[in-house]
């Protein structure tokens, strides 16, 4: 039963043994596009340079995001307690966005890009505000030029099973196996730790 709750869940889920963070993608699919308009709500995620200082990760919804092409998505960003997002941009122009599915089929859409403040005052204000539904305390778009797109299953969270059913299903033998495949490093090449240092090099 967990194996066929699994083949049944689409994209990047069709198999239990493929249970893995997507294949890195430089655009946005159709299918990709249209799951974006449709989140109400989403997460941005940004940090400054220094070690020392506070990776930010703030909730935003209203159906703010926009896809303007396959490219680049937005958001249209409202007056609220902080502007850490605003403030790392600035610095360093470094973002995420990622997207869950909450209803429907299981599926996380993260995307990583470079993000593009445009204010009131900007001459590219008036070139992108038609894209959004204005709202009461606009104070800002922000763009993301993406470089890279990732999708993974999202069988966590909002009452969903298939994670632990998936689990169960491999055993301790082939959880062991799938980590020793798929959880030896970070997407950048970091060591995670999970793997022992001998296996890592013959992964």
């Amino acid at each position: 039963m967990a194996v066929e709750l699994v083949r049944r869940a689409r994209g990047t889920c069709g198999r239990v043994e493929s249970y893995v963070m997507g294949a890195a993608t430089p655009t946005l699919s159709s299918r990709q596009m249209d799951f974006i308009r449709s989140q109400d709500l989403f997460f941005v995620a940004t940090a400054p340079l220094a070690a020392s200082e506070r990776v930010n990760v703030s909730p935003k919804g209203y159906g703010s995001a926009t896809v303007i092409d396959s490219q680049t998505v937005g958001y249209l960003d409202l007056t609220g307690s902080g502007a850490e997002t605003a403030a790392h941009i600035r610095q360093n122009g470094r973002i995420t966005l990622l997207f869950f599915a909450f209803v429907g089929d299981p599926l996380i859409l993260r995307v990583y890009g470079r993000g593009q403040l445009v204010r009131p005052e900007d001459g590219g204000w008036q070139k992108h505000i038609g894209h959004f539904a204005q709202q009461p305390g606009q104070r800002q778009i922000i763009l993301v030029h993406i470089e890279e797109v990732r999708e993974a299953c999202g069988y966590m969270g909002n009452g969903r099973k298939q994670l632990t059913e998936w689990s169960e299903e491999l055993g301790a033998d082939g959880l062991a196996r799938f980590r020793e495949r798929n959880n030896a490093a970070s997407i950048d090449g970091l060591p995670t730790g999970l793997v022992a240092p001998e296996k890592e090099l013959f992964r």
